[in-house]
């Protein structure tokens, strides 16, 4: 889904019928914003029957340049993983 249709979609719902689709879209804007705040702030941003996004570690590892095949270095990093709620792994 991408988000032209997810704008679609919530225009669709019955209550927001009268939302424009540009209005929608800030709302989801904003929504994605806020999450990415959180959980740079917390580390965590939990929402009850759909899952958690946690910030996860990356050890450095040792990686291989595809083109040359030659050893590279990679730096420790940063991601964000999410484990869903059971509710929402049972739904699938």
């Amino acid at each position: 889904m991408t988000k032209a249709e997810l704008v679609e979609r919530i225009c669709c719902v019955k209550g927001a019928e009268n939302l424009s689709k540009k209005a929608a879209g800030e709302v989801c804007d904003a929504l994605w914003d806020e999450v990415k705040k959180a959980i740079k702030k917390d580390r965590k941003f939990g929402y009850p029957g759909f899952g958690t996004f946690t910030v996860r570690k990356r050890k450095a590892r040792t990686g291989r340049n595809p083109q040359t095949g030659e050893k590279i270095q990679i730096k420790p990093s940063k991601t964000v993983g999410f484990k869903p709620a059971p509710a929402f792994k049972d739904a699938l």
